[in-house]
């Protein structure tokens, strides 16, 4: 399994030069996905981004897999206009948290900024087999005591 690559590196850069590149191509997509468009906007060809970058893909998908408390999230707060970070408790029914008053008015450019706080604050190693746990109903779950 690959570590998550260090600050400074010239892996850790490229990485987030292919992330922002296909942020910057689906620019005018609906949705979010990491790949890159053969024309900015135009998903009938798609090169690069998950499909041609094995290691952003495993990355994306440690990243995804996070456990729900602190996890940031993309909330938005003026539909189709306004969107902002928030970091989840992982307790149901606490509402997610503002990180910071940063308002961002297009949908692609708050995952650039998720992936790149998310970078900083994983530890190099997250998501490597001996931090596995058997799932997240176990009794120290974080639900609400009743």
């Amino acid at each position: 399994m690959e570590a998550i690559p260090k600050k400074g590196t010239p892996e850790r850069q490229r990485l987030i030069d292919e992330h922002k590149a296909c942020i910057d191509s689906m620019k005018g997509v609906a949705g979010f996905s990491v790949l890159k468009c053969g024309e900015p906007g135009d998903t009938t060809v798609v090169t690069g981004g998950v499909h041609a970058d094995p290691v952003l893909k495993r990355i994306l998908l440690r990243m995804r897999g996070e456990s729900p408390k602190g996890k940031l999230v993309v909330i938005c707060t003026k539909i189709e206009k306004e969107w902002r970070i928030g970091r989840l408790s992982g307790i149901r029914g606490v509402p997610p948290e503002f990180i910071d008053d940063k308002i961002y008015d297009d949908e692609q450019e708050i995952q650039h900024a998720i992936f790149l706080i998310r970078l900083d604050e994983l530890p190099e190693t997250y998501g490597f087999p001996e931090d596995f746990n058997e799932g997240w109903k176990r009794k120290d779950d974080n639900w609400p005591v009743t």
